[in-house]
């Protein structure tokens, strides 16, 4: 397993290499380093000495070659440099908006997966019933509304109706789950849907293996093979599905934490890409693939951790 872990961390070099060259090409396309300078610098109307400080301050008045060249070194050795827009260091910034990123992340990650989970058993005990019937509508109900809709009605109804919690805002600790409240409940009441109906098929597949019906035959009860051996053998695909949703807990939620006021790395990436801040924006890209690689690898390990027959060679 090792040296496969080792392959595949090998094959994420290009493709990092190649992220970021794109999301450094793109940058020059929409725009120029003396645009960005103007935007950036106090002054009404700065003049050319104080755009070519700005540019050397920011490392844009070297060729595009260096530029790259130092763009890629400081992501490989995760400091990422400093922001165009604030000056600050970028992996300040990071480490400020990773803890509630992962905290809200990690609660609707979680109930989201409880949710759907405990719908999809009952909809394969049921199947074929009404009751099969109805979860199969619901699920597909909430599949169908944007998650937009789901913020707007939930702040609207559970927060300044209902008053469940307050609608901005973020704390660590105890205290904090008050305002965890409505964005891991809207979260994972908008999520729960595609999750139940992708483990229900899980759970029905199995049902219908030949060890199923001798389990029947020798007077297993339904509920016993559906708990003590369905759910066991869908349990690769169920990880499957799961692990590689992991990077997202430290992502975070772009559309959440903005229109909670959540200062976590979904909310900075908005801010990056609304202020032209193309460093902080690069490296986010470049920790958003790298999570992503992380959690593919991941995938991979735990589906050969669940199925002893899986050898990752």
């Amino acid at each position: 397993m090792l040296s496969y872990v080792l392959r595949r961390v090998l094959y994420a070099v290009p493709i990092l290499v190649g992220v970021s060259l794109l999301t450094f090409a793109l940058f020059y396309l929409t725009t120029s380093p003396e645009n960005l300078a103007r935007r950036n610098i106090s002054a009404k109307n700065p003049s050319p000495a104080q755009i070519q400080q700005w540019l050397k301050d920011h490392h844009y008045d070297k060729s595009r070659s260096e530029q790259f060249k130092d763009h890629m070194t400081s992501l490989a050795t995760f400091r990422f440099g400093t922001s165009d827009a604030t000056g600050q260091p970028i992996a300040e910034t990071i480490r400020r908006g990773a803890g509630p990123s992962f905290v809200i992340g990690s609660l609707v990650f979680v109930t989201t997966l409880y949710l759907s989970l405990t719908l999809a058993i009952i909809a394969a005990y049921f199947r074929g019933t009404y009751v099969d019937l109805l979860t199969t509508i619901v699920t597909v109900l909430v599949m169908s509304i944007a998650y937009i809709v789901y913020v707007n009605v939930g702040q609207y109804l559970l927060g300044k109706v209902l008053k469940w919690g307050p609608l901005t805002g973020f704390e660590f600790g105890l205290g904090g789950l008050r305002f965890a409240a409505l964005p891991v409940l809207i979260g994972a009441i908008a999520g729960f849907g595609g999750g139940a109906r992708l483990y229900r098929t899980f759970l029905l597949d199995e049902i219908n293996q030949d060890y199923v019906r001798t389990a029947r035959a020798k007077g297993v009860s339904e509920r016993a093979i559906l708990l003590r051996h369905v759910l066991k053998n869908a349990l690769i695909p169920l990880i499957t599905s799961t692990v590689a949703a992991i990077p997202s807990l430290i992502l975070g939620g772009v559309v959440t934490e903005n229109f909670f006021n959540i200062p976590g790395l979904g909310s900075a990436l908005v801010d990056a890409i609304n202020g032209q801040d193309f460093a902080m924006v690069r490296a986010m890209v470049f920790l958003g693939t790298l999570l992503y690689i992380v959690g593919l690898i991941l995938t991979d390990i735990a589906y050969a951790l669940a199925d002893p027959r899986v050898r990752l060679e």
